[in-house]
């Protein structure tokens, strides 16, 4: 099928979604544009600050899109282009967008707290407690993931062996300098914005030439160091990044790297319409190949690899960690909770069109990665390999990505930091200081962050495979428990929770099959006597979220009978 059809299509039914059932929800859940949002009630200058719509939208946009929506697309394509574009459209509207909009206004609703806190509200203690254990393994395995990813993409070649500042830089010295560069400007648009008060419009103006001037030197002047040193640098970054207030790197950050996206977006669509009718391009992505394929049946593989695109676990952990402390009216919590996730789902589309460029290549194991894969295939439709445009849009997707995964890094981090504490505060504790005892060190922001930070960053310096196996299964696990905490909350408030019902299901058990599935695998890897130490990783990795999840979705369905038997 022509590759401009399929994006046409995707923006319209993704728009006729927003406009039709992200209205019907905001109606159902009462959204109220006059009452005061925890980030005007509770206004702290670190965590709680208002934002303006643009720029949380930028930094909820940046940091829950990451490299997942390009990823997932791209490795599920094998089942087909029809599978693929019907989850990200269909899931991003009835799962997906349910999803992040609904955490959103419920952590509004509770002072901006997290899904664990609303658990503990609806479900008890003891969920709470074993919601933020599980939450905290899957972001492990969001630090690990990402952690893998940037310093791969910036590190220099073990052949290469240079180090420092170099004038004639290869594709990942380039992109770490222009990285390095990016956060020293999302520092000073900080500034300017919140301390010396210069308006978002010009400092936006400023911030997008900025962007293009550190381009223009990282293309000239690079930076190189090991795998290594890139991963201790980036664990002492994201430790830096969770601590210090949101105006000074994480809002700023967040909202100029949203420019990157917007851009990437809008040129991927430019490709799109040059290669439609010129055939610079063609898009050979098969409608469907059949429900069985290298990475599995189609039920449940498809539902757990395309994830970010489609449903993500993650969002729920924005929107109700570092989103909702920022919103400034819940009249904006569609727009940003609701409509991102629509945008993200368009991404998905649009990578799953890039790799249909350059499909039979990726088949064959031609490309590192799926982003590379989706760097090739946009720029493919730009001119042939080895042309100045090529090679130039090339190199500007590859910086894209890495941005974006640097930005989910932040706010993984930071959300860390905020969970950790919960684990080990009181029910009559507000934060850490509260605390007795040897309680106070564990709930003590720095003490979590570097746990957490150390944790991940070792896991990510492994390069294991298996890291990106379990957090598939994790983060859509996450998705179906957020789903099923957002859904007990409204029917614990009285308001019309029956949308949530068949999403949270399906999740739940396309995500528990799954892990059952990498269970038994193991067991037969370790019964044959070939597993490694990743492999007894998986396994019991797999085997407590799988736990963990069964007893909260037990404890979920028993508070659903409760509401159900009050209202009888």
């Amino acid at each position: 099928m022509n590759a401009l059809l399929i994006i046409i299509a995707a923006i319209a039914i993704l728009i006729v979604g927003y406009m039709t059932y992200g209205s019907w929800l905001c109606k159902q859940w009462g959204i109220d544009p006059s009452r005061k949002t925890p980030a005007i009630e509770k206004e702290d200058g670190v965590d709680y600050v208002a934002a303006k719509p643009a720029v949380l939208m930028g930094h909820h946009f940046s940091s829950i899109a990451g490299a997942g929506p390009i990823n997932g697309p791209i490795q599920a394509s094998v089942f087909g282009w029809v599978p693929v574009f019907l989850w990200c459209v269909l899931g991003g509207i009835f799962f997906g967008g349910l999803q992040d909009f609904g955490s959103l206004f419920a952590s509004v609703r509770h002072d901006g707290k997290s899904v664990g806190e609303i658990i503990g509200d609806t479900m008890g203690k003891k969920a709470k407690k074993l919601f933020i254990i599980f939450a905290l393994l899957v972001l492990i395995l969001v630090i690990a993931s990402f952690v893998n990813v940037v310093a791969g993409t910036f590190m220099t070649l073990p052949e290469d062996g240079r180090s420092g500042f170099l004038t004639d830089p290869t594709g990942n010295q380039t992109t770490a300098m222009i990285s390095l560069l990016f956060i020293v400007l999302a520092i000073i648009y900080g500034y300017v914005t919140n301390k010396m008060g210069v308006k978002t419009l010009p400092a936006s103006i400023a911030g997008i030439i900025g962007i293009v001037i550190i381009t223009v030197i990282g293309l000239n002047v690079g930076f190189g160091m090991s795998r290594t040193a890139w991963i201790v640098f980036i664990g002492a970054y994201i430790t830096i990044a969770s601590l210090v207030p949101v105006w000074i790197l994480l809002q700023p950050r967040d909202y100029l790297s949203s420019f990157l996206l917007y851009a990437m977006m809008a040129l991927a669509v430019v490709g799109i319409l040059i290669s439609a009718f010129t055939h610079q391009a063609t898009f050979e992505i098969p409608a469907f190949t059949g429900w069985s394929t290298s990475i599995g049946p189609l039920f449940p593989a498809l539902f757990i690899t395309v994830a970010c695109g489609a449903c993500s676990g993650f969002h729920s952990l924005i929107s109700t960690g570092t989103t909702s402390k920022q919103l400034d009216n819940e009249k904006n919590a569609k727009v940003i909770g609701y409509g991102s996730m629509l945008i993200e789902s368009a991404l998905g589309i649009v990578s799953l069109i890039a790799v249909g460029m350059v499909y039979q290549t990726y088949l064959d194991g031609g490309f590192g990665s799926p982003s590379a894969a989706f760097g090739s295939g946009i720029a493919a439709m730009f001119g042939d390999e080895g042309t100045g445009t090529y090679d130039t849009v090339r190199a500007l997707l590859t910086l894209a990505v890495s941005v974006f995964a640097l930005t989910s890094l932040d706010t993984g981090t930071r959300l860390s930091r905020f969970m950790f504490s919960e684990l080990f505060l009181a029910e009559d504790e507000k934060t850490w200081q509260d605390a007795k005892g040897a309680r106070k060190l564990l709930a003590h922001p720095l003490f979590g962050t570097i746990l957490m930070v150390v944790i991940g960053c070792v896991l990510g310096g492994l390069s294991l495979s298996q890291i990106w196996g379990l957090f598939g299964a994790a983060n859509q696990l996450l998705a179906g428990i957020a789903l099923l905490a957002v859904c007990a909350w409204l029917g614990d408030v009285g308001k019309n929770n029956k949308m949530f019902f068949i999403p949270m299901c399906f999740m739940l058990i396309a995500t528990l099959c799954s892990l059952i599935i990498t269970i038994f695998k193991k067991f037969g890897v370790i019964g044959s006597g070939e597993a490694v130490w990743g492999d007894w990783f998986q396994l019991i990795f797999a085997a407590a979220m799988a736990v963990l999840a069964v007893i909260l979705a037990i404890q979920g369905v028993q508070t659903l009978s409760k509401q159900k038997g009050a209202k009888a």
